[in-house]
């Protein structure tokens, strides 16, 4: 019942703004489940994949990366199955950029959304207000001799409440921003650090092959 005459009282902007709130919930839950699912342990990886590959294990390899989510993984995934092929070093750093521009619009996907939201949530309640002090000022020329404080209270409750409304949809929706763009800088740190380490790896790995084969 409160909630109903918390909308009553805003107004039509009420809503608009719970419609905001409904679908900046769930972008938020959406991409905590997301990058709950795909945070990995990237240095185990790396270093169960480096046992695997000195043993020139590449299918082994390969099945390792698809069996473990996360970006990280696919991004390694290309630079082995590059290398497996015979391509130079240049050929599987143009490989790993190519996952990662597949695999960070993935990651920022809906971030955008999110935090037009939390920008105009303010906006929305500012834009209630003023109609709600319109409207008091028709209520005013309407009934200038015989105005009681009940007269106004509709009016100053529609520009109170989505002032209030926009407000509380905006600060939660920045941090939840904030948050998750974290989380996004996070695993492409990570998903460079692993190409990093994956190229460095088959650099070394494939000097001492030649050393050897002289």
């Amino acid at each position: 019942m409160l909630f109903m005459q918390i909308m009553k009282d805003g107004g039509p902007l009420m809503w608009i703004i719970f419609g905001c709130s409904v679908i900046g919930m769930f972008i938020f839950l959406e991409k905590w489940f997301q990058f709950h699912r795909e945070q990995i342990n990237v240095s185990e990886l790396v270093r169960g994949l480096i046992n695997v590959l000195r043993r020139d294990g590449y299918i082994e390899a390969i099945s390792l990366c698809d069996n473990t989510p996360g970006p990280a993984a696919r991004v390694l995934t290309a630079a082995i199955l590059a290398q497996e092929q015979g391509d130079d070093l240049e050929d599987m750093k143009q490989a790993i950029m190519d996952a990662n521009m597949v695999e960070v619009p993935k990651l920022e996907r809906h971030l955008n959304l999110l935090l037009t939201i939390g920008f105009i949530a303010p906006l929305l309640g500012m834009l209630g207000t003023v109609l709600g002090i319109m409207r008091s000022f028709q209520t005013i020329h309407s009934k200038s001799v015989y105005l009681s404080a009940a007269d106004l209270s509709g009016d100053i409750s529609m520009a109170m409440v989505c002032m209030v409304g926009g407000l509380c949809l905006s600060i939660p929706c920045y941090v939840a921003y904030n948050y998750l763009t974290s989380r996004v800088e996070s695993m492409t740190l990570d998903m460079e650090k692993a190409a990093s380490d994956i190229i460095h790896f088959f650099k070394h790995h494939k000097a001492l092959k030649d050393d050897a084969s002289k």
